[in-house]
């Protein structure tokens, strides 16, 4: 029970020492103490005009008051039978006159008591209101106790929550680190120092030796725009390592707030360099196959050709295939580039393939909608499609004539991208009796390789197509 109180952090605690003090002119006495006793021991958690700090149980006065409900009042222990072989009275203490007020928990647990003692006898004792005072002051130490008790569990608690957050920080194999909303790094797990042989820093500033030269303004900057907006902050860089070799590390960090001046800060930094060697590695593939792909299009391209010169026969042909090959190469060319640049990605492959028809600002073609983005499995089917649509506008529908227009329209609706093709200004064509092999060949790729379905509608001006597309499929 007396280890909860924590008595070492009680030792010279001015509130309890004036309290003593106080009982001790209050009894006109020389002497005052607080006493707290365990199984075997008592011992003085303040005392004045005493100089010894414990005493064994057996021997102590206020063994006897705390376990009683009252005030325990000795005028002469020498002559008190309980008392008289006490080392107090018969050494050099020479305690006579006692009177002491039980302590106890509040759970109702005996702790101690707070004791008044004198050398000399006294004939009679206490007053009303002495008792009345002393008691009172006994029950001011107990609330001192019990609101130290309180204070140091929270404490103890606040230390042991604190260690198993660190445990937790410390066995999480990210390196992982917490901020202040000031920009003060307060927190890092075991995995900093490991990692990089450094102390953990403070300050923005006390990073610079673990990054890499170039990377640590452009991080610095992007964190310092986060920090501004109270967004999520993401970056890739470079941490060099003891033996000064670099490795590359994603830092992500989520402010607590969305306000910027009073969040705080948590992040993780993670070792991707196996990760990101590999991703080098893959888009140098990507780009090799993507060179070796566009090749060989352009060699079965010329041999189509070759094989048709000369040949009235084959050479309308030759020239269809021909655009058809050269069509899918750039759909395959927009799906596996090395330095592909963000975009509206349907968008963007509408706008590669409609540009030998004039697509643009003040062409025949005009593109637009909304962003909708696709895999690279979809790329080849959407080229086939597009292509073959564009292709026969240009033979029989709106492209075939000097003032014929084409519109594409791009629309997102949840998970359904929805592709308006709208031909204006063309001949009047009416809707073929047999479908042709482009026909079949657009509905194979729309309804089973994209999961999709089209309507066309014939009328006067030119083609309307609608396709819709599940947008999940799109993205595989």
């Amino acid at each position: 029970m007396l280890a909860s109180y924590g008595l070492d952090a009680l030792a010279g605690d001015q509130e309890l020492d004036r309290i003593a003090r106080f009982a001790a002119h209050l009894c006109g006495a020389p002497s005052a103490a607080i006493s707290l006793v365990d199984d075997e021991r008592q011992r003085f958690l303040w005392s004045e005009g005493l100089d010894i700090s414990e005493t064994p149980r057996s021997t102590s006065f206020c063994a006897h008051t705390m376990l009683g409900t009252a005030l325990l009042e000795v005028l002469d222990a020498s002559n008190d039978p309980r008392f008289a072989d006490f080392t107090l009275v018969r050494g050099d203490a020479h305690i006579r006159y006692y009177v002491g007020a039980p302590l106890v928990s509040s759970e109702g647990a005996p702790l101690g008591a707070l004791c008044v003692t004198d050398t000399e006898p006294r004939h009679q004792g206490l007053d009303a209101n002495q008792v009345e005072g002393l008691t009172v002051l006994a029950e001011a130490v107990k609330r001192r106790l019990e609101e130290h008790r309180r204070t140091s569990a929270a404490t103890t608690e606040l230390k042991q929550s604190k260690d198993r957050l660190q445990s937790m920080f410390d066995s999480v194999p990210d390196i992982a680190w917490s901020a202040a909303p000031d920009g003060t790094f307060d927190m890092f797990n075991a995995r900093w120092t490991e990692l990089t042989g450094l102390a953990p820093p403070k300050t923005v500033e006390d990073w610079r030796p673990a990054v890499h030269p170039d990377d640590f303004e452009p991080s610095v900057a992007k964190f310092g725009e986060a920090v501004s907006q109270a967004t999520m902050f993401e970056y890739e860089w470079r941490m060099k390592l003891p033996d000064n070799s670099y490795r590359w590390m994603l830092t992500r960090a989520v402010p607590s707030s969305g306000d910027p001046e009073n969040a705080r800060w948590f992040g993780t930094i993670t070792d991707i360099h196996d990760r990101y060697v590999i991703s080098q590695e893959r888009e140098l593939l990507a780009g090799e196959l993507a060179h070796r792909i566009k090749n060989i299009f352009s060699v079965i391209t010329g041999l189509i050709s070759l094989r048709a010169r000369g040949d009235d026969k084959l050479k309308a042909f030759s020239n269809e295939l021909g655009d058809t090959l050269r069509s899918l190469s750039r759909a395959q060319e927009f799906a596996l580039p090395i330095n592909k640049k963000p975009g509206d990605e349907l968008l963007e492959l509408l706008d590669i393939l409609m540009a030998p028809y004039g697509a643009g600002a003040n062409g025949a073609v005009s593109i637009s909608g909304d962003v909708v983005k696709f895999g690279r499995r979809a790329s080849t089917p959407l080229a086939l499609v597009f292509h073959e649509l564009a292709t026969n506008s240009a033979k029989y529908g709106a492209l075939s004539v000097a003032e014929g227009k084409l519109a594409i329209m791009v629309q997102r609706d949840g998970e359904t991208a929805r592709i308006e093709w709208s031909e204006s200004n063309g001949p009047t064509i009416e809707q073929p009796q047999d479908e042709g092999f482009g026909s079949r060949l657009i509905h194979m790729a729309i309804e089973h390789q994209l999961g999709g379905s089209m309507v066309r509608n014939w009328q006067p001006g030119g083609l309307r197509v609608t396709i819709e597309l599940p947008v999940e499929r799109l993205s595989e």
